[in-house]
């Protein structure tokens, strides 16, 4: 059946409204008047700051979300950052992350060696502890070496806790460290932690180790009222259970919100991150690692064009090392294979 044709009017025509001709601004906001901030929990899209201004009453907590100028730019914790809007820190409101400073230094991964996406846990930190357990789990030579390379790589102090010193002595397995000049602390539950807590005072340190170590309990004992959640390890595989969600910024012994201050701590801040049980160091450059071993730099000038100075080859194998020296270098490349 062939439908009757009507006659058109207006409302049948559509018209495009015209392309604007308005030239696009170069013009770009003014933040120079946002406050600055401490990140110290990011979660689910909301990031959680302290401001970094001189401490008054009204200093709160603050809730905030990343804007759209940052783009693909990721926020962490440790992340000094700018922020405007609503900054009172009252209940349901919500601020602006317009700006990141730029970072000192960035504790990364990636899932694994063959992994491409490298992921972001921490900036702007000073020092980081490798938290193992001298057993239940067994501590792990490889997780300990990767940790340390991405410490040598980014110029954080490393430094190792030994928790669960009452289960075993984890002596040999320490031995292999001896020679890179790395502070050891060993502790165990309701242990005196006054050389751990004096190792930390004045540092932003991260604590970075294995589901099932103590990490969340050394940071229990350290922080009052921190209340992280502790967990078990499985009989059956030795692995810890993922107790914290996501990477938190706590001040030791805080005593109130309005006197937390980032810039000007003189208590120190620990970073307690989830339990990691892959740690991939393949977006890691081997000539910063090496780099952090000043004693070696003069004998890698004469190391051939990219040396990975693991080959025969290299410059390190014939130059006049004391056995110290040597015995450094040894772990180093150790590392370097990790």
């Amino acid at each position: 059946m062939v439908s009757k044709s009507r006659d058109l009017d207006e409302d049948d025509v559509r018209s495009r409204p015209a392309r604007s001709t308005r030239p696009r601004t170069k013009d770009r906001p003014d933040y120079s008047n946002a406050k600055q901030a401490l990140v110290i929990a990011v979660d689910r899209g909301r990031t959680t700051c302290i401001t970094l201004e001189p401490a008054t009453k009204s200093d709160e907590v603050i809730t905030a979300m990343k804007s759209r100028e940052l783009g693909r730019k990721s926020v962490v914790v440790g992340d000094i950052v700018g922020i405007v809007g609503d900054t009172t820190g009252d209940v349901g409101t919500l601020a602006r992350i317009v700006t990141v400073a730029p970072r000192k230094n960035s504790l990364t991964r990636t899932v694994d060696d063959s992994a491409e996406m490298e992921r972001m846990i921490v900036a702007n930190v000073d020092q980081m502890a490798i938290v193992i357990a001298s057993a239940n789990p067994e501590p792990r030579h490889g997780f300990v070496d990767r940790a340390l390379v991405v410490a040598f790589d980014q110029g954080i102090k490393p430094i190792i806790i030994v928790t669960k010193c009452d289960l075993a002595d984890a002596k040999e397995f320490l031995t292999a460290y001896d020679d890179l000049d790395i502070e050891i602390l060993k502790t165990q539950r309701g242990a005196d932690l006054s050389e751990i807590r004096a190792t930390l005072t004045n540092k932003k340190t991260v604590l970075l180790g294995h589901s099932g170590v103590g990490k969340s309990t050394l940071v229990n004992a350290l922080v009052d009222a921190a209340d992280r959640a502790t967990g078990i390890v499985n009989e059956v595989t030795g692995r810890g259970r993922h107790t914290s969600s996501s990477a938190l910024a706590l001040r030791l012994n805080p005593t109130s919100l309005a006197e937390r201050d980032f810039g000007a701590s003189e208590t120190g801040w620990i970073i307690d991150t989830p339990g990691v049980r892959s740690f991939g160091v393949a977006h890691i450059d081997s000539k910063r690692v090496i780099g952090a071993f000043t004693e070696f730099s003069e004998a890698i000038e004469h190391c051939p064009k990219n040396c990975s100075h693991n080959e025969e080859s290299c410059a390190l194998n014939s130059w006049d090392l004391d056995v110290t020296s040597k015995s450094r270098l040894e772990s180093l490349r150790r590392l370097m294979q990790a």
